[in-house]
């Protein structure tokens, strides 16, 4: 078994990730290779944690700009992500994996509450933790609540799963001469206005010194590729 070059590490998913083809909700076949991934990734001796976000079901943003009341758009949202999360812990156990659902608001007949120590003795007996419901205040991304999760628990790296190789300068579905960058540093995606995730998720990661890599998910065994240090995607870093 290869040496693995980080040791804990915090992989964010979009909601739509789950989606698959479907216009809408989850797709079980791309679901369950999610799961398969993840559990490579555990059996090689990595402590994986998890946050999924909820735009395949809701997103608070959106229904607030249609007229609805923004707090409780995104408690809908916080809702929807605690459904990903029951959904991948189901896929995880069917696997045989060991799993925890841990949601940053109150729902205990579903999951448990969100403990920072309980989450890291979870990682550290080799269970699957997923943090749902984002960081449980409105105003706030599942990318923050994923930026904030992993520094809590001392994750080395956090992953960012998205359907493009990383990070680029413009939008490279537009613009066939769009630059993909290998490494960057969090003042320059912020300076750069790189959307790829919110400002705030930047700053906590960038203050907390967490290194950042954005990556294409839909490749088979990249999870495990990263893991053992290949360099895949875009590394952001803090600055030297």
């Amino acid at each position: 078994m290869s040496t693995l070059a980080y040791r804990r590490v915090l992989l964010k998913l979009s909601g739509e990730a789950l989606m698959g083809d479907e216009d809408y909700g989850i797709d079980p076949k791309v679901i369950g290779r999610l799961a398969r991934e993840v559990i490579e990734a555990r059996d090689a001796g990595a402590e994986v944690a998890l946050v999924i976000g909820g735009g395949n079901i809701f997103r608070g943003a959106g229904l607030a700009a249609g007229g609805m009341d923004r707090v409780t758009g995104d408690q809908m949202g916080m809702l929807a992500t605690v459904i990903n999360a029951l959904a991948m812990q189901d896929a995880l156990e069917k696997l045989g994996a060991k799993c925890r659902v841990m949601s940053a608001i109150k729902i205990n007949d579903v999951c448990e509450d969100y403990i920072r120590r309980r989450a890291v003795r979870h990682l550290e007996k080799g269970r699957i933790t997923i943090f749902a419901a984002g960081t449980g205040n409105p105003f706030f991304t599942t990318d923050s609540g994923a930026a904030l999760r992993a520094i809590e628990i001392g994750a080395d790296l956090l992953l960012k799963a998205t359907k493009v190789d990383g990070v680029y300068d413009r939008d490279p579905k537009k613009h066939a001469d769009a630059r993909r960058y290998d490494t960057l540093t969090y003042d320059e995606v912020i300076a750069r206005d790189l959307q790829v995730m919110d400002t705030a998720a930047f700053a906590l990661c960038r203050d907390s010194r967490l290194p950042l890599r954005i990556f294409d998910m839909s490749q088979p065994g990249v999870l495990l590729k990263i893991l053992r240090g290949a360099d895949i995607g875009t590394l952001v870093t803090a600055a030297p």
